[in-house]
């Protein structure tokens, strides 16, 4: 009995264990209640639905330099301005850009004094990855732009302003559309406000630049600066130099720099002829501006911008 115990326990263990049967599988459906919110903890596994926006972040508003008021108490405001321009919460910091825009419009010349500071902290803003202080920074520029112009080319600012310029122009060269049109806007409200011979030395420096759609942003800041200058404007900055600008972009990759580089030969055509000195040689104005630019350019180079004159 005891071997015949024994043989039929070492059969068992010997018997390949038996696989119990796989449920089947049942299709998950996961169903919102009509009446109430989703959690924003319950992940929704269903490919065919989108998945809802999760945001605990407050919503900028991007308030328009028309709507814009006073600051009430400006005198007191000032002194706690750059602690909110140094804040590490970005809504207060976005805040504070928004102060900047009200001091410049309505309380300029208490602004003046940490001007140049400003502008600083308003450049390290463009640099932000956060979207919203970017745009918020770039209104701001714009804001100064109109506010102080000319004042802006003092040395006290100009090298802020020029830091200024290169983020403005890098902004406006990038794929985020909404910030890229606010910076583009910004750079029109700088050539607008600013004398364009001064402005033009701070722009030259960027229609060289090894990044294409700098460049290509830089001439069209250059193309509308020239066209509000007149003639003896471009002699002081220098109609060779102006001549030279013009023909290098009129090279380039971009098709946006070419075509401001044509509107930039454009208008100096246009000052070009108004020259007194013109109207006393024997010289047609299609010689007169054919001796202008081969004495200036080099051949190939001034065939092209006869052409654009001439045909």
């Amino acid at each position: 009995m005891k071997s015949a115990a024994k043989m039929a326990l070492r059969s068992l263990d010997n018997a390949l264990p038996t696989t119990p049967e796989r449920p089947k599988k049942i299709a998950r459906v996961s169903v919102l209640p009509v009446s109430k919110k989703p959690n924003s903890d319950i992940i929704v596994n269903d490919e065919n639905q989108a998945p809802v926006p999760v945001s605990s972040e407050p919503i900028i508003e991007y308030i328009s330099s028309e709507d814009l008021n006073p600051i009430s108490e400006p005198e007191s405001k000032i002194n706690g301005l750059m602690d909110g321009l140094d804040s590490k919460d970005w809504t207060k910091f976005c805040e504070s850009l928004n102060d900047v825009r009200r001091f410049a419009l309505f309380h300029s010349s208490i602004l003046v004094p940490v001007l140049d500071k400003v502008m600083l902290v308003m450049v390290k803003a463009m640099k932000n990855p956060r979207s919203a202080l970017v745009k918020t920074s770039i209104m701001a520029a714009s804001d100064i732009f109109k506010a102080f112009s000319h004042n802006l080319l003092e040395s006290s600012t100009s090298d802020a302003l020029d830091q200024l310029l290169l983020q403005l122009l890098l902004k406006a060269s990038q794929d985020k559309k909404f910030v890229c049109e606010e910076a583009e806007k910004s750079l029109r409200i700088m050539v607008e406000s600013i004398s364009p011979v001064q402005l033009l030395h701070k722009l030259r420096v960027y229609s060289s630049h090894n990044n294409p759609r700098v460049r290509a942003k830089a001439a069209v800041s250059i193309s509308h600066s020239v066209s509000r200058m007149d003639l003896d404007g471009m002699k002081e900055f220098g109609l060779g130099k102006l001549i030279q600008i013009g023909a290098d972009l009129l090279n380039d990759r971009l098709p946006e720099a070419r075509e401001a580089a044509r509107k930039t030969i454009t208008s100096i055509y246009d000052a070009f002829v108004q020259d007194e000195e013109l109207k006393d040689s024997e010289l047609s104005l299609k010689e007169s501006w054919e001796n202008f630019c081969i004495s200036n350019l080099q051949t190939i180079q001034a065939q092209s911008l006869i052409k654009i004159i001439f045909t």
